[in-house]
């Protein structure tokens, strides 16, 4: 019998994970299993976070088969025993820029720990889209995926794409925002975000809201929103969102949407070369069909 082989991987808390063998049973938080299904790799589990309810977002799993995968639960409601009982030899969780694991309440997480290797890669602020997604390409090649991923070309001609559409649509504003309800959004701060920031490398002008407080978003009214005069907005989908279609009659949202093109954003973009490809074509296409402001 051939001799197993020790696997190990060093997540971005800087600590080891090893098992004698390569996993094969992944449980996951959501838009980790999905970078990660996008590079072949189904997981056995998902969780959600604390703004996730009973069941899976369908906005955060890209193309995650979620009729076939086991849901565990979301941030506090996630049991550590009912994890285990899924059989996993590989916990893969996500963080936004320290040793917090993200979705899991951190007594959980230590208790998961000590019982399954548990690997943390950080999708925050402090990382580019492009080493977001290559740590969690690492970590997929470490388990067997294909070293070059299906989408890589795809991923080049959205790139280029997008570079084009920029090009040409000079003076055209991106806004990028969550809906909190009828009086009041979060407009996201882009230089905290590595997918908006994304957008700035490749020549997207950006609009972003008053210094202030928050890190990630201003809280504030829509007719701030308004006064940044946006050419597209991206507006968070994800089921914790306010639905858009309930803003209707909202004046100042209704000043945004006769004259911006709306795309649906999902903030938790899955760290793969699949889903950056939509994203990027995605915008692409918006700026290639706006009229710049003045």
């Amino acid at each position: 019998m051939a001799q197993r082989t020790q696997w190990e991987f060093l997540d971005d808390r800087g600590r080891l994970a090893s098992a004698p063998h390569t996993p094969s049973r992944l449980v996951t938080y959501i838009q980790a299993g999905a970078a990660l299904f996008d590079q072949g790799l189904l997981p056995a589990g998902l969780f959600g976070s604390a703004h996730d309810g009973a069941g899976p977002d369908p906005v955060k799993a890209g193309d995650l088969p979620l009729d076939g995968v086991p849901y565990l639960g979301s941030g506090p409601g996630v049991d550590g025993d009912t994890v285990l009982a899924a059989g996993p030899d590989l916990v893969v969780a996500v963080t936004y820029g320290s040793d917090q694991v993200y979705g899991l309440d951190p007594d959980t997480a230590k208790y998961l720990e000590e019982r399954v290797p548990l690997v943390v890669l950080d999708v925050g602020q402090g990382r580019s889209l492009d080493e977001v997604r290559d740590r969690f390409g690492a970590l997929a090649r470490s388990l067997g995926a294909d070293p070059e991923p299906p989408a890589g070309p795809a991923l080049a001609a959205a790139r280029a794409r997008l570079r084009a559409a920029a090009d040409k649509a000079v003076g055209a504003r991106v806004l990028a925002l969550s809906p909190a309800g009828p009086d009041s959004v979060h407009i996201a701060r882009p230089d905290a975000w590595p997918d908006l920031r994304a957008l700035c490398r490749y020549g997207v002008g950006t609009a972003a809201p008053e210094p202030g407080a928050g890190v990630n978003w201003s809280t504030t009214d829509w007719a701030a929103a308004r006064r940044l005069e946006p050419d597209v907005v991206l507006a968070d989908v994800r089921s914790n969102a306010f639905p858009l279609e309930r803003l209707c009659g909202v004046a100042d949202w209704d000043v945004i949407e006769s004259r911006a093109r709306l795309l649906p954003w999902n903030p938790e973009l899955p760290p793969s070369a699949a889903a950056h490809a939509r994203f990027f074509d995605a915008v692409a296409e918006a700026l290639e069909a706006a009229e710049p402001s003045s």
